[in-house]
């Protein structure tokens, strides 16, 4: 998967330079546009895999991109929507998106949607939506996350944070990059707010939270999700 091509349509330079870098740092090769006119030249010149389109855009928005794309390409297209443009997302559905995030959105569940739809598109590739590490499961697609084979019930942020830190088991994560990673490129907050956030999502997936077996921590740093090959 690595190596697709991603067109990145957004009004907003910081965010297409915030999404440009974080898809670069993952593999991806990105080219980026501020509007929908200058997005279509570059789908005609580039054959974007995928492309990330935001729908509030001066010269041409993203619904009259989708409408004039859709007829002459089925290539995979996610929607950045802001909460109350419910009846942009709506329609951008209807239109033909694959798939659609709301602003402010973590980079980490953005790459995690791009590989998804990449994944349902790309026939040959038999790669599974989920990530398990011992008894740990997360499905990516359905946002449902097992431990033992039982349902735990996560919010919103303890999924990101789980789902950050099992994507590359033995890795250590600053609280920092944690922050950045599950509450979006739009979001201020305090980096000791994480550590609040593994105490409850140590309580549901650890038999015993006090003396955690997969969410560790690394004194003066951050946190480490441990990788199966550590326990054995």
């Amino acid at each position: 998967m690595n190596g697709k091509k991603i067109l990145v349509i957004d009004d907003e330079q910081r965010i297409r330079d915030l999404i440009s870098a974080y898809l670069t740092s993952e593999g991806f090769s990105v080219r980026t546009a501020p509007n929908g006119l200058a997005g279509g030249v570059a789908r005609a010149e580039w054959n974007p895999d995928l492309i990330l389109l935001d729908i509030m855009m001066p010269e041409m928005d993203g619904i009259e991109f989708m409408r004039s794309t859709r007829q002459i390409s089925d290539v995979p297209i996610i929607l950045l929507t802001a909460k109350l443009e419910e009846q942009d997302k709506v329609a951008g559905l209807e239109t033909g998106a694959d798939d659609y995030v709301t602003k402010p959105f973590s980079l980490r569940e953005l790459t995690a949607r791009v590989r998804s739809v990449l994944r349902r598109v790309d026939k040959g590739n038999g790669e599974a939506d989920t990530l398990t590490i011992g008894e740990v499961s997360i499905d990516l697609e359905a946002y449902l996350v097992t431990v033992r084979g039982v349902e735990m019930a996560l919010t919103r942020t303890e999924f990101d944070l789980l789902m950050v830190l099992m994507s590359k088991p033995g890795k250590t994560f600053t609280r920092f990059q944690l922050l950045d990673s599950v509450q979006g490129v739009s979001f201020e907050g305090i980096e000791r707010n994480i550590d609040g956030h593994i105490k409850n999502l140590r309580a549901k997936i650890e038999t015993d939270p006090r003396n955690p077996v997969y969410i560790q921590t690394i004194y003066g740093v951050g946190y480490r999700f441990n990788p199966v090959e550590d326990r054995e």
